[in-house]
């Protein structure tokens, strides 16, 4: 299926690893122009690479904090300067160590804080100033299920993409007017297929101090599709949602991307 994205310019933000990581070589796919933004660039170098084999428009990697607003409008400003435009964003960082609430302290909150949240204030902010004057544009952040259910040891991390769910519908409000559609996709527990999916710098590293392999089956029984999700899972819908000339009407949407575990009508 032609989505319409050949040629059109995308930033990806954390698109080395994991969720980020098939994103991008979704939109690789499609032959899009890609900005990654990564704090690492050795890991977003090596998507880099993938992608353009995988057919992409040409692929570059911007080293971005996305907390540090001059960072951001730095990124932003590579992919005007190389490709004349931004088409689409997607808020894909994210970060999180699971604990009970209970046992975290105020600047483990202001950490989650800054990069699920603010980071996509920063980005969506930089984007908007590109994408209103010539009203087109679409928005993806990457929210979790854990923000519609509520999930423990995620009390944090669930209230921060509460806020991004909520955040994207107001912007699809706002500027609709604008032809500019927003919408947030929420994954369940998504893993990677390999280690080499990931960088130094995933929450995923590590995988075992996430879930145990008992935990993992655990979750593939409980939910209706019986398996935990992966990245391209993710990547189809968040693709999919960029798209003008495929989803032209949907804005303002919280999808669950999770095998069924939210399903909220």
């Amino acid at each position: 299926m032609d989505l319409g994205l050949k040629g059109k310019s995308v930033v990806i933000t954390g698109g080395g690893s994991n969720i980020g990581r098939a994103i991008v070589l979704g939109f690789a796919e499609e032959g899009a122009n890609i900005t990654i933004g990564d704090i690492d660039t050795e890991q977003a170098n090596k998507v880099a690479e993938r992608a353009r084999s995988l057919g992409a428009g040409a692929v570059q990697v911007v080293k971005t904090d996305v907390t540090n607003l001059d960072q951001v409008k730095a990124l932003f400003q590579a992919a005007t300067d190389k490709f004349g435009t931004v088409d689409a964003l997607v808020n894909n960082v994210g970060w999180d160590q699971l604990q009970p609430f209970i046992q975290t302290t105020p600047d483990f909150w202001l950490k989650v804080v800054q990069i699920n949240y603010l980071a996509v204030l920063n980005c969506t902010k930089t984007a908007l100033d590109i994408m209103v004057p010539k009203n087109t544009g679409s928005i993806v952040s990457i929210s979790s299920d854990a923000s519609r259910q509520g999930e423990p040891r995620e009390a944090v991390y669930g209230g921060t993409k509460a806020a991004v769910n909520s955040f994207m519908k107001t912007i699809a409000k706002e500027h609709g007017k604008n032809g500019i559609r927003c919408n947030a996709v929420c994954p369940g527990v998504t893993i990677p297929e390999t280690s080499e999916e990931v960088g130094s710098n995933s929450m995923w590293t590590n995988s075992s101090s996430m879930f145990t392999q008992e935990q993992f089956e655990k979750i593939a029984k409980s939910l209706p599709l019986r398996k935990v999700g992966r990245p391209t899972d993710i990547a189809n819908a968040v693709v999919f949602l960029s798209s003008a000339k495929r989803a032209g009407h949907v804005t303002g949407q919280v999808l669950s991307v999770s095998g069924g575990y939210s399903m909220i009508g």
